[in-house]
């Protein structure tokens, strides 16, 4: 799946699914934040955070987006068996 970041158009009236972005594969979004990949494992009181044991890569980036339009995200999506690939896109200010 290619994520484009950049303006997202409008939802289409009624909340109706864009077949064409769904079709080729690219979904719109937002790029809300970025921030370094954790150093440590350890979560407020020292406990694991996480399910299983992972060490972040070292010159990791975090990032999180919002994708405007749901319908255009594959319905099984939470089960995380996808890889996905971003293309950045410069938008003029």
């Amino acid at each position: 799946m290619d994520i484009i970041i950049g303006s997202a158009p409008p939802l289409h009236p009624g909340g109706k699914p864009n077949k064409q972005a769904a079709a080729c594969g690219a979904v719109e979004a937002e790029l809300l934040h970025v921030r370094p990949a954790r150093r440590g494992i350890a979560g407020p009181l020292g406990m694991e955070r996480r399910q299983k044991e992972v060490k972040d890569p070292v010159n990791g980036k975090v990032i999180t987006v919002m994708v405007p339009d749901s319908f255009v995200l594959p319905q099984d999506i939470e089960n995380l068996d996808y890889k996905v690939f971003l293309r950045f896109q410069r938008v003029k200010s």
